[in-house]
């Protein structure tokens, strides 16, 4: 192993609640009220997937136009509001002072993952980013890690995945990389159980020792 790729939203940060709120506020002008199973749907998907899913249930403007009217509501909460998760945060560090190579692939769009990074004090702790706007295919498929590799220098092979999101764990194993999910919301282990193995809290020494 010589890698490790950490999704963004959920692993490193805690910008999930900030983002079903974004959405929340988002939709309600046009009538439509957010739900539980609308959130377990959405999770770990691309902006343009989403969009699509909310279209067909609202009458949205197009995945451009509505992604100026969320953006106004996620950036507040965002430069607001956002945690990084102390744990993944750590291990991404003592990973790269160790000498792994280290990425963010995300499925957030560039300007999301900027701004995320940004107000985390991330945005020089990665080798390497990739965002959902810059490959054809967003998660499940894999493309977004195979960028990741490619941008990092190193064989798909040679990466571990960090990821907390079941349609993550999937991209992970279809790049053919060594996965582990981190699960933030006890009790929801199970949905996570197709990665190589599930953990409560992220340290370089653990990554390490499942590569």
């Amino acid at each position: 192993m010589t890698a490790v790729i950490f999704d963004c939203d959920g692993t490193l940060v805690d910008s999930e609640p900030l983002a079903a709120v974004a959405w929340e506020r988002a939709l309600a002008p046009y009538g439509y009220a957010l739900t539980a199973d609308d959130l377990e749907r959405s999770v770990g998907l691309p902006y343009p997937t989403v969009h699509a899913y909310f279209a067909e249930r609202a009458g949205l403007p197009s995945a451009p136009a509505f992604w100026r009217e969320l953006s106004r509501e996620l950036f507040a909460l965002i430069d607001a509001e956002l945690r990084p998760f102390a744990d993944a945060v750590g291990a991404a560090r003592a990973l790269r002072a160790q000498g792994v190579r280290v990425a963010v692939a995300s499925s957030s769009v560039r300007e999301r993952l900027e701004r995320t990074l940004h107000r985390a004090g991330l945005l020089d702790a990665f080798h390497a980013t990739v965002a959902g706007d810059e490959v054809a295919r967003g998660k499940p498929a894999p493309d977004m890690f195979l960028a990741a590799a490619e941008r990092l220098g190193v064989a798909p092979a040679d990466c571990v995945v960090i990821e907390d999101s079941p349609p993550g764990v999937e991209a992970g194993l279809a790049a053919g990389m060594v996965t582990l999910a981190v699960c933030r919301v006890p009790g929801t282990e199970a949905s996570l159980a197709a990665a190589d193995r599930v953990l409560h809290e992220l340290s370089a020494d653990v990554i390490l020792q499942a590569a």
